[in-house]
């Protein structure tokens, strides 16, 4: 009875596990079959990341990288793309809520990959500083950011925050809840560093005549972008890599990068 008992057990094991490397729920199909049949893609984005997703009050949609390419997978699955805004405090919780992938300029981070899947990394982007270009030789490191008399400011609930804790605890964290124009912050003198990805300091550089990124290219920590995806679908993960292969080797994604750096 014992023995039966046990063989049980790890026939059930071994069945969850063969549910899990094939890419469906125990409960149900995976989400690319679902994805196809309802012919919706719910995209989760944050609205508020510049080259990545943004949009600006009052409009009507969402412009960005992410976007694009959130249009670009909706299409290869015969579906349409349907944004649902999301913060970034409540990205896991609304993703997995709401939505059958996550598109926002969104960092590989071992915390999220453990209660969700990413697709292969998309991007390098590590964190860099921006500041007023005549602070530029001021603030060349982290150890130099990471002084008393220095103000970093930082939207709420994302990575950003999370390396400013870590790495710059002994300046003034100032929280600042509109990631879109957090960067008045500084040209306008009330904060003196913002650190988040390089290629929004790169961006934000071009918009902001006054401010300099420091380093992007030399980044103070890496970091790698992915699109966010349910956890043990390993079907709906494999089709998102290819399809994002494909969109790599065909020179779309730098299409649609180049299109959104202007």
């Amino acid at each position: 009875m014992i023995l039966g008992s046990m063989m049980s057990r790890l026939a059930a094991g071994a069945l969850m596990a063969l549910a899990t490397t094939q890419g469906f729920a125990a409960d149900g199909p995976s989400r690319l079959d679902q994805v196809v049949e309802r012919k919706v893609l719910n995209v989760c984005t944050t609205g508020d990341y510049r080259p990545f997703s943004y949009r600006p009050d009052g409009a009507n949609d969402f412009v960005g990288i992410d976007i694009d390419l959130a249009r670009s997978l909706a299409k290869s699955l015969d579906a349409e793309a349907v944004f649902i805004q999301t913060k970034w405090s409540d990205l896991l919780a609304d993703f997995k809520s709401k939505c059958d992938v996550a598109m926002s300029g969104i960092s590989v981070t071992l915390p999220r990959q453990r209660e969700a899947f990413f697709s292969q990394m998309y991007l390098v982007n590590g964190k860099a500083p921006i500041v007023r270009c005549d602070d530029v030789s001021k603030y060349q490191t982290a150890e130099a950011i990471n002084q008393p008399a220095t103000r970093v400011v930082v939207n709420p609930g994302g990575t950003n925050e999370k390396f400013a804790r870590a790495n710059l605890a002994n300046a003034q964290i100032q929280l600042f809840p509109d990631n879109r124009v957090i960067w008045q912050e500084i040209a306008e003198g009330r904060a003196d560093v913002m650190v988040a990805e390089s290629v929004e300091v790169k961006l934000q550089e071009k918009l902001h005549p006054g401010l300099c990124a420091v380093n992007p290219d030399q980044p103070l920590q890496y970091g790698e972008m992915g699109i966010l995806l349910p956890r043990g679908d390993s079907d709906f993960k494999a089709y998102v890599d290819q399809w994002l292969h494909l969109a790599k080797v065909t020179g779309e994604f730098d299409r649609i990068f180049d299109a959104n750096m202007k």
